[in-house]
Formats: structure tokens, sequence, C-alpha cells
């Protein structure tokens, strides 16, 4: 049955449109991206039978473009719109927040982190720099790797955090495999950057370690 044939109220735009787009499905929201169906699938169809193939929102978003293409109704187009789609929310999710933003909790912090790092197929590091009132600096990614690692090199954090003047720092990467549990080379790493860092008197308050919908807080874990 064809969209426009459904009740409005399930149409996925007229539902955004009346009640937002938290009420929208998965499948909902992609329809309203694909925009329209194919042959025997109208939009929503597709969507749900796209999620099926690549099993995830998250899996489908970040297909390069020939994984992309080999699904039923997509092409070059649609790649290149969905670029574009992520890179706009990356870069309103990259938006400074006001200099006088505190982070004074675990939570608030991995959730901001997470926002900012969302998107990315292969492993990054990360460094969110703070002042001694643990108020906004900056945060920047620092180094980008393959799927599985990115080369961290804790003297070239030191002097980020330095030019910035920050007082404290909280690091943070991404486990592209979704599963956002520390390895020993995660817990390795961030004992050097903290003896690194104290030697210039900054302060490590945490290591966020991000996954798929999931985060860890090695500092809540007593890791470091």
């Amino acid at each position: 049955m064809k969209l426009s044939q459904w009740p409005e109220a399930e149409r996925p735009r007229e539902k955004l449109l009346n009640l937002g787009p938290q009420s929208l499905s998965d499948a909902e929201l992609l329809a309203i991206f694909l925009r329209t169906g194919i042959p025997g699938f109208n939009a929503v169809e597709l969507a749900r039978q796209l999620l099926v193939e690549f099993g995830s929102v998250k899996r489908l978003l970040s297909a390069n473009l020939g994984q992309f293409c080999q699904g039923k109704g997509l092409g070059k187009a649609k790649f290149v719109q969905l670029q574009a789609v992520l890179e706009l929310s990356r870069r309103y999710f990259e938006s400074e927040p006001q200099s006088k933003t505190q982070f004074t909790s675990s939570s608030f912090t991995s959730e901001f982190i997470s926002r900012r790092m969302a998107g990315y197929s292969q492993e990054v590091f990360a460094m969110l720099m703070l002042d001694s009132q643990h108020q906004y600096l900056h945060f920047q990614p620092v180094f980008f790797g393959t799927i599985n690692a990115a080369p961290v090199y804790p003297r070239e954090l030191v002097k980020l955090a330095l030019s910035y003047n920050a007082a404290a720092v909280v690091l943070a990467h991404n486990h592209p495999s979704g599963i956002a549990e520390p390895s020993q080379a995660d817990k390795h790493i961030t004992l050097r950057i903290v003896q690194a860092m104290e030697l210039m008197d900054i302060r490590v308050l945490d290591h966020i370690v991000i996954g798929d919908g999931q985060h860890t807080s090695m500092a809540e874990r007593g890791m470091m």
C-alpha cells in the first residue's frame, strides 16, 4: 500500500509534524530520508528491509560507499545526501558550548562526549579541556586511526592542553566494535598520559570509552 493511502496520523511526515521526531521509529525516520520506495515496497517497508539487511541504524549510517550501494533502493546520490546530513549533525554537536558550562558529573561529561564522537567508523582519541573550575575550554579529536586502533602520543596531548591553559582534562576514545569495555592497552596509555600531565600540574579527571549506545568511565570503575 502506498504511504499516501495510509491514515494521515500514521504517515511519517505528518506524524513528525504533529508529535515530534522522537515519536517516530527508526524505520519511519529512515523512510523520511529515503522519500520514496521501490516497486513492491513503500518507503517505510523499504526502510524496515534496509534495517534488517544492515542490522542496525548505526551500521547503515557508517557503511562505506560500496556497502551502502548494495542496499535496496540505495545509490551514490543517497550516499552523498546521507554523508552531508551526518556531517551537518556532527558540526551541530561540535558547536562550542558556553564557556561557563561546568563539567561536574561523569554522566553529563559522558553524554557530551558521546554526542561529539558519534558517527566515526574508525577509532578516534579525543580530549576535553577544562579550567580550574571545570568549566569548558575546548574539545578536540586528536588522533585518528584504523578501525581497531589510534596511535596516541602523550606529549602531543600535553602540548594541546597547555595551549588552552587547561587545568584539567578528560580523555575519551571510541571502540568501533561497539563494546565500551576498557582494554589493557587503554589502561596502559591512560597511566602514561596521567604521568605526563602531572609534570605540568594538569589533572586527568577521567577517561571515557565510547561504545554503541553505551560508555564506560574509567574513573568510576577505579581504573585510574
